[in-house]
């Protein structure tokens, strides 16, 4: 199962830790994903429904549904479910090497998010790696296409 933490107890570091909505994936969660399998086993920390709700709005496709499609991916080694953009307590019980993210993290809501994790990871070497934004696609404008 994709989902247990003893995947992660059990799988192959280094650990490259991903999070997204993935509500609908696209071609930019692609890159950034090609990009963390770079830097090792690919974990993601996928927002459950109640998390987007806060965050983004309901999603379009359950938490289940968006679970069951990045499953399917083969960059993918293990998914584990996200509550909030706080990412820290995430960081700290798994203690991931890198973190991989957007760059467009470094202004606006996830600014925040963004300095908490590279403070955390510091505490034990681990890196936050902020991957160029894929010009021209947003799960959000995407959204705003099929309503």
């Amino acid at each position: 199962n994709i989902m247990k933490e003893e995947f992660i107890k059990n799988n192959k570091r280094p650990f490259a830790f991903v999070t997204m909505c993935a509500d609908p994936i696209h071609h930019g969660h692609i890159n950034i994903l090609h990009e963390a399998k770079k830097y090792g086993s690919v974990i993601i920390g996928l927002m459950t429904d109640s998390a987007m709700k806060n965050y983004k709005g309901n999603p379009l496709l359950s938490f289940q549904e968006r679970l069951k499609v990045l499953a399917e991916l083969k960059s993918v080694s293990g998914i584990i479910p996200i509550e909030s953009i706080d990412f820290v307590p995430y960081l700290e019980k798994f203690k991931f090497e890198y973190f991989l993210h957007g760059d467009d993290w470094k202004q606006g809501a996830q600014k925040k998010s963004r300095e908490s994790a590279i403070l955390a990871m510091s505490e034990w070497g681990g890196k936050v790696i902020d991957v160029p934004y894929t010009e021209g696609v947003s799960s959000s404008d995407l959204k705003k296409g099929i309503n």
